[in-house]
């Protein structure tokens, strides 16, 4: 038996996605972002036939929330793979304190 204790895995959860959310008119958005409130990214912008659109961040059960008369929900990707793979680049440890290196020299220790 080990003497480290184990931690258990944290609950999975479910994927981010990334959404395009594109209502008829600022009216329709503004109602959509006040009842479902969900996590948006930037600011919205309007389109040359006049409709306003948002990116919008949520899992994918939420989607249905976000879909209703006057507004068209486009998925562009899934953030949280995307976090994944970002994540994979970085590598392990401390690339600032090699193992077999030891500080040396003249220095004054500071409290603090």
């Amino acid at each position: 038996m080990s003497a480290v204790p184990t931690r258990p895995s944290p609950p999975s959860r479910p994927d981010i996605l990334r959404l395009r959310v594109t209502a008829k008119d600022r009216e329709t958005l503004r109602a959509l972002l006040r009842e479902a409130r969900p996590d948006v990214g930037g600011r919205p912008h309007v389109e040359a036939d006049g409709r306003v659109g948002i990116d919008v961040y949520a899992p994918a059960d939420q989607v249905q929330a976000l879909e209703r008369e006057g507004v068209t929900v486009t998925r562009i990707g899934n953030a949280s793979e995307a976090g994944r793979a970002a994540q994979a680049d970085v590598g392990g440890g401390d690339r600032f304190a090699p193992a077999d290196a030891v500080p040396h020299g003249l220095a004054e220790k500071i409290s603090g």
